[in-house]
């Protein structure tokens, strides 16, 4: 049972049962994607959320990056388009391209059986091509504030029909300077609508907009105590800064991650890491403010598809990315905000999977630590720095493997054979050659 308590700040408990989505009032069509995608369990945010949603209700969602709050959103208000009406039934307002582009992919996926679809707009990218794609049809369309009112501005994005509004890291939006924008657009949608809000934050200003755009909406809130999850290992090395890059390439070398993000606090920061790790032999790219968007999305899929080892990333950039098997988070410099430590090894121990993230710490910066270790509630426990011995056996090693994976393969075997019998008749010739040319 859903709490009847009156007031925008209601608060709903986790419920011990876990949830499974086939419980859910969703259609055949949604489920059968569910189950493809590999999803069976809720999460907390999903679990409190898709039933409020379903019902029409106003949600305010307190959660973490992470935690499945596109499909806590998506799935209802897929549930909720008509397909036959060519008309923009809801809309999405995200703070950065890549969660704006991320949550596209994501409700695109939920509702391709259903036939919905989804539009991403955003900055950095062709405005024509992007009205272009509107023109041709959208039922749900995603985008950043600034594209979004662009496109309103001209006449190109028409809200009048829109039964659903999200707004998704709300609080990252009021950090980036987007109140007003965010303010305007929402005047043009009509008041009639449903509203969902999510935030990992809740300041002044986000309960205020709860006050101001929405309608007695229920709170939701996913406690501090499980803001972080036990599958994530957390360790932290203290290390002097001019030896933080070796020490963090020789831990990568003994641990062998199979896919890693290493969170660098400035652009100047991630574009040096990344430079660095290209030299020293690791797949590695990095993404941040400045980077052109067509070449972002491109070393995100490379990450996405295994062509890359290393993500390098700043915290913005990496705001709501979803990639499934990512093994280790390293933050190169300690985030001074501890909040986006959450957010950061948010990224490790996903779908069940276990990850670890170590944290690099300068000795005049333990006083952060401890900043970080009252929010989540869990010590971090301190690792021995691994040494160049370490590394150099943890090298071999893999080059030992290697060589026995490759001569456990048949095919390269007889390969190898035949490679063999074609040396031994070059010789033979050419010692037939030789004693021909005596005479």
């Amino acid at each position: 049972m859903i709490p009847s308590c009156i007031g925008w700040l209601r608060t709903t408990l986790r419920k011990k049962k876990i949830v499974k989505f086939n419980e859910f009032k969703l259609s055949a069509e949604l489920l059968a994607e569910i189950d493809k995608a590999g999803f069976v369990e809720a999460s907390p945010i999903q679990e409190q959320t898709i039933p409020l949603a379903l019902e029409g209700k106003d949600v305010i969602g307190q959660a973490q990056t992470g935690t499945g709050k596109t499909a806590a959103f998506g799935l209802p208000t897929l549930e909720k388009i008509r397909k036959e009406e060519a008309t923009i039934q809801a809309l999405v307002i995200a703070p950065t391209r890549e969660l704006a582009v991320q949550s596209q992919e994501e409700l695109f996926r939920f509702g391709r059986s259903k036939g919905v679809k989804v539009r991403s707009v955003y900055g950095g990218s062709s405005i024509e091509k992007q009205i272009k794609a509107l023109k041709s049809g959208a039922h749900i369309v995603v985008g950043t504030p600034g594209r979004l009112l662009d496109l309103i501005k001209r006449k190109a994005l028409k809200l009048q029909d829109v039964e659903t509004l999200i707004l998704d890291e709300a609080d990252e939006m009021l950090n980036m300077g987007f109140l007003e924008d965010i303010e305007a657009i929402i005047s043009r949608v009509p008041e009639s609508r449903q509203t969902l809000l999510f935030s990992a934050t809740m300041p002044e200003a986000i309960k205020r907009i709860g006050v101001q755009f929405m309608k007695d909406p229920e709170h939701v809130k996913i406690a501090a105590k499980e803001l972080t999850t036990e599958l994530v290992d957390q360790y932290y090395i203290r290390v002097k800064e001019q030896e933080k890059f070796d020490t963090m390439t020789r831990l990568m070398d003994v641990e062998q991650p199979e896919l890693s993000i290493v969170f660098g606090r400035t652009k100047r920061r991630v574009d040096e890491l990344t430079r660095g790790l290209k030299i020293r032999g690791f797949r590695a790219e990095g993404i941040h403010g400045d980077l052109d968007q067509n070449k972002r999305l491109r070393v995100l899929r490379d990450f996405k598809n295994g062509n890359l080892d290393v993500l390098v990333a700043t915290d913005v950039a990496a705001r709501g990315l979803d990639i499934s098997g990512v093994s280790h988070v390293y933050n190169y410099d300690i985030p001074q905000d501890p909040e986006s430590y959450v957010h950061r090894i948010g990224r490790t121990g996903r779908a069940g999977q276990t990850g670890q993230s170590i944290t690099f710490v300068a000795p005049n910066e333990m006083g952060y630590l401890q900043i970080i270790e009252n929010l989540t509630k869990k010590r971090m426990k301190g690792l021995k720095p691994a040494t160049a011995e370490d590394a150099f056996y943890a090298k071999k090693q893999v080059a030992l493997k290697k060589i026995e994976r490759d001569f456990a393969d048949e095919t390269i075997r007889e390969t190898s054979r035949n490679l063999r019998k074609m040396l031994v008749n070059l010789q033979q010739n050419s010692v037939l050659k030789n004693w021909l040319c005596i005479f």
